[in-house]
């Protein structure tokens, strides 16, 4: 357990679509409480399980358990090394207020075809930073979100990396804890059939379907992203995670095997 303060306390100008989770920096790491379930179980699990895929360690934040006590009290959490290096992040959403006088959000939601919405997206990031293949780094993104049902990767939520030098560079995937039903506390109750509640997550990117947006994405930039992960892995992830119930943690057993078998062309 790890205890802090007021002053590791990071208060963000904006609202998640899903609440406004405690966090924290201290030193090289950062915090995250639970807020409205499993989040932090969600993020450890996620992240172990890239270590299953085609990705290489630089290309995704790894996350472990941890116990916060503020404040008095004690909240189960997920910790990550910062991964900055002394640049900023910048969404996209503020990105394209700068250039643009407008948000990426609403330059997505006024066009019509929703292929055109990823390929602005892409095109503009790419000639706005200098990055190459934009396309690549979000056929890999999108496809982790449907694989393991991330409904918060909104424009808020996807960023890149500058210096001072206005140099760019992309962010590892982060920021799971959204996904695998994690939110019990409105949206997906403990003790609900989950095949029931999986077809009601919403994706958030460009439309509200994984399987559009991976359909297009894929169509447009390719399969970028395979995976190796068995029960056993799974299993023995999950389970290592002894801070949270045996209920929490077969439901989150259950949910990753139930999207492993939906998206078998994913696994080698």
């Amino acid at each position: 357990m790890i205890h802090l303060y007021e002053n590791d306390r990071y208060t963000e100008h904006r609202a998640s679509s899903k609440g406004n989770q405690l966090k924290f920096r201290r030193g090289d790491f950062w915090y995250k409480a639970d807020f409205t379930g499993y989040e932090g179980l969600t993020e450890y699990t996620v992240s172990k399980l890239l270590a299953y895929s085609d990705l290489t360690a630089e290309e995704y934040v790894d996350y472990d358990l941890e116990e916060i006590e503020y404040n008095g009290n004690i909240y189960p959490a997920c910790k990550s090394r910062d991964f900055s290096d002394g640049w900023q992040m910048y969404t996209l959403e503020r990105l394209f207020e700068q250039n643009f006088g407008i948000g990426l959000n609403k330059l997505i939601y006024t066009t019509p075809d929703r292929r055109d919405r990823l390929r602005l997206l892409v095109d503009q990031v790419e000639r706005l930073t200098g990055l190459d293949d934009f396309g690549g780094y979000m056929s890999k993104i999108l496809t982790i979100d449907a694989l393991f049902l991330n409904e918060d990767r909104h424009t808020h939520n996807l960023a890149i990396l500058r210096n001072d030098r206005k140099e760019y560079r992309l962010v590892p995937f982060f920021d799971q804890g959204a996904g695998l039903l994690a939110d019990t506390t409105v949206d997906y109750p403990l003790g609900r059939d989950i095949i029931e509640m999986i077809p009601r997550v919403k994706a958030k990117t460009f439309c509200d379907s994984f399987d559009e947006q991976l359909d297009i994405a894929e169509e447009l930039y390719g399969e970028r992203i395979r995976f190796r992960f068995g029960f056993p892995e799974v299993d023995r992830i999950v389970n290592a995670a002894t801070g949270y119930s045996e209920e929490i943690r077969k439901r989150v057993i259950d949910i990753v095997m139930q999207m492993r078998h939906k998206y078998q062309y994913l696994f080698r």
